[in-house]
């Protein structure tokens, strides 16, 4: 299930609703203007950023680990 956040451009208000709530919500607000982000995939693409982050560091820890090694038995 998703979760959507809906901002009313013309005031402000901010809204945090699911799938079934949005729905219900568009069929009595159709008339104003509104922003919506899909929170679900705002997190999912936050997460994939700090994996990202993990793995580089594991790859830098990695390399200086097998270069004090190299070092260490030459």
């Amino acid at each position: 299930m998703e979760n959507w956040k809906i901002v009313n451009r013309n005031t402000g208000a901010t809204y945090f609703l699911n799938e079934k709530e949005k729905a219900n919500f568009f069929i009595k607000n159709k008339l104003q203007n509104y922003n919506e982000i899909n929170l679900t995939k705002v997190r999912a693409k936050r997460r994939n950023k700090m994996l990202d982050v993990v793995a580089h560091l594991c790859i830098i820890g990695a390399s200086i680990l097998a270069t004090l090694i190299y070092i260490q038995n030459y």
